[in-house]
């Protein structure tokens, strides 16, 4: 099966039609199909569409950031928290120092405990994309090796391997 690099602009809503983000003004994003480089929903979306494709597409939150997770809300003591300052609710910082620790967002601040949320903030939220596809390309042997686009010789990623 050959995979494809889709590259696109997109302007990014929830339901209600409030702009959450868009590549417009900006460099589009380049991905390698089913690498996991973008929400299933658009990867699923965007498989076999030609260059020039202008089309919306309406993503329910499972195939975006997910459902709520309740579990990924806790309590926790400010004194374990890797933040220095004060806190205040709306706060985002990466909950350690491993790569893959989560980004999580200050739900209350109640004495010396803070309430954390540890779900992506789009989680739940059904999303809607206006997307322009810029170039669609067979993928490279070295980019599905990789399994991520690269763009130009390499992709800049020091993990990668890629020269």
């Amino acid at each position: 099966m050959s995979r494809n690099v889709v590259t696109f602009h997109y302007t990014l809503r929830n339901t209600q039609g409030q702009l959450l983000d868009t590549s417009a003004g900006g460099r589009p994003i380049s991905y390698l199909e089913g690498a996991g480089q973008v929400i299933d929903g658009v990867d699923e979306a965007l498989r076999g569409v030609a260059s020039g494709t202008k089309q919306r597409v309406e993503v329910p939150a499972a195939k975006a950031y997910g459902e709520r997770d309740d579990t990924q809300v806790q309590r926790v003591l400010k004194a374990l928290l890797p933040v220095v300052g004060e806190l205040n609710v709306g706060d985002q910082f990466k909950a350690g120092e491993d790569p893959y620790s989560p980004i999580v967002t200050v739900m209350a601040v109640d004495g010396d405990e803070v309430l954390l949320d540890a779900n992506h903030p789009l989680a739940g939220v059904d999303l809607v994309f206006d997307v322009e596809v810029i170039e669609v390309r067979a993928a490279s042997a070295e980019e599905i090796e990789h399994g991520h686009a690269h763009q130009g010789a390499c992709c800049g990623n020091p993990d990668c391997g890629c020269k």
